[in-house]
């Protein structure tokens, strides 16, 4: 497995998806200020309507409006967007079809609800394409409006659909402007310009769905970026040790010895503790290695992320996209 490749900084869309509990919106927060360094721009977009952005940055909830955020090192900064369906649907009807009126209308008789509860493809058609109009941006002199766009997409287990549900709008609309939005939105998620980077953590679940979603997402022809490896912990044993450890033969007397030469004294039930202790690190570090075996075969780029017992704030936010750039995590714009 290599480190992150320096390829993947030319993409113009990272898209973040992991098993529900992996991190994935941290992670996604930490990427958009690791892109936004050394005077970048970047939009962090939102699409599950929980409000993890605002709460990770510890703010109030986010409007449908790309709002100031965040400084990045180097005077870059870091806008986020929280996509709201109906709000999507309304600019949607304005932009292609001049209904704003309309659509103002059908909002007061809950037609818009109605619609996108019959056909829940609907929102990640609304969704997706948003993010392209985001993407493809230019201001008056022809310049993308952001460096990089970073989307906390939908867990491992949908983020497929929600990535190719356009597809199929592009087929069952044959012309008009419906059929040109769609097949651009196609050609952006489909192309070099797009990446879906993988969080996981080093437990067999997690494992598991990444591995299923790198599968799928070869399937249709999408692009995987990185693997993130979330919330590593260190191993404190020799590498030499932990098989011995995990089976659970662990040297009682040489514990006992190696805890009075450091000055410590315990009693028969400390010693045991951390004697049990002891066998639990090293099964878990046995899985862990394990995992990091099985990731490896996919020969993606990997990033290692620590665990950060005290929680997320903020400032640890700044610290893992700190980590990220150490990485070579920047935006080539």
């Amino acid at each position: 497995m290599t480190d992150w490749d320096g390829e993947l900084n030319h993409a113009r869309l990272h898209v973040v998806s992991g098993k529900g509990g992996t991190g994935k919106t941290t992670v996604a927060a930490a990427l958009a200020l690791a892109l936004a360094t050394g005077g970048h721009k970047v939009l962090l977009i939102e699409v599950e309507g929980r409000q993890g952005i605002a709460q990770l940055f510890d703010t109030a909830p986010l409007p449908y409006a790309e709002e100031w955020i965040a400084a990045a090192p180097g005077g870059g900064e870091v806008r986020a967007l929280a996509i709201d369906a109906e709000a999507a649907l309304l600019e949607y009807l304005s932009m292609f079809y001049n209904l704003g009126f309309a659509g103002r209308t059908l909002r007061k008789m809950g037609a818009i609800e109605f619609a996108t509860t019959l056909a829940p493809g609907l929102r990640d058609v609304l969704f997706t394409g948003k993010i392209k109009e985001c993407v493809g941006r230019t201001d008056e002199r022809g310049r993308h409006v952001y460096d990089a766009v970073v989307v906390d997409a939908p867990p491992t287990g949908r983020v497929v659909k929600f990535l190719d549900v356009t597809r199929a709008m592009a087929d069952l609309a044959k012309v008009g402007p419906i059929r040109d939005h769609s097949e651009g939105v196609v050609r952006l998620l489909h192309s070099s310009d797009t990446v879906v980077h993988l969080v996981t953590l080093l437990e067999e679940l997690p494992v598991r769905e990444t591995l299923e979603a790198v599968a799928d997402l070869d399937a249709a022809d999408l692009r995987p970026g990185a693997v993130v490896l979330n919330r590593v912990r260190p191993t404190r044993l020799p590498a030499r040790s932990v098989e011995a450890a995990a089976r659970g033969r662990v040297d009682i007397e040489r514990v006992r010895s190696g805890l009075a030469a450091a000055g410590l004294a315990v009693d028969e039930e400390t010693l045991d503790g951390l004697v049990h202790q002891t066998i639990e690190h090293a099964l878990r570090a046995r899985t862990e290695e394990e995992a990091r075996r099985q990731l490896a075969e996919t020969d993606l780029p990997t990033v290692s992320l620590p665990d950060l017992t005290a929680g997320i704030d903020v400032a640890e936010l700044y610290e893992l996209a700190e980590i990220l750039t150490e990485h070579g995590i920047r935006s080539a714009r």
